[in-house]
């Protein structure tokens, strides 16, 4: 593999500026991050939590799958395009970046999670926290990496790499 070379301590103000994109989508995931926990868990535990009717269990749930499907498309229609002018990690296409590629399996398995939670909502069936722990387990690796993942690429160290101090503090995010 080759070196990469060595590049100058960043200064506080210079550091803040490269990872403002990491920070600001670190808050977003945290937020996925607590929701998928309390749904998660409350599978585990076979019991939703005391606090939540059923109904506002489906509906977060519900919710989450909305929340996360805006941010994806926010993601690929306004912010990917810009990083992919330089950055291989953001680029679409037929040989997508793996950061694109986790989205689309995210897509499928929380698909299938949705269609769950809208026939429990409609009341088609009851809702089972073991059938739903089962839908969860199919993507949710895949989750937990990609939040990981996209906010380390977005990190300061990386991104100083491709973007001018001058061209991060214009970024759009």
């Amino acid at each position: 593999k080759k070196e990469e070379p060595k590049l100058p301590k960043l200064s506080a103000a210079e550091f803040r500026a490269y990872n403002s994109m990491a920070e600001h989508m670190e808050y977003f995931h945290n937020h996925f991050r607590q929701s998928w926990t309390m749904i998660y868990n409350s599978c585990l535990n076979n019991k939703r939590p005391s606090n939540i009717s059923l109904k506002q269990f489906i509906s977060t749930g519900l919710q989450f799958c909305s929340h996360l499907s805006t941010h994806h498309a926010i993601e690929e229609q306004h912010i990917f395009p810009i990083l992919a002018q330089k950055m291989p990690e953001f680029k679409a296409g037929r040989n997508a970046a793996e950061l694109l590629r986790q989205h689309k399996e995210i897509h499928k398995g929380m698909d299938e999670f949705e269609e769950y939670l809208e026939g429990c909502r409609s009341g088609e069936h009851e809702l089972s926290l073991s059938a739903l722990k089962t839908k969860m387990d199919t993507w949710g690796t895949v989750l937990w990496t990609h939040l990981e993942q996209e906010v380390k690429t977005l990190g300061a160290e990386n991104m100083r790499k491709y973007w001018t101090i001058e061209e991060m503090r214009r970024m759009p995010m």
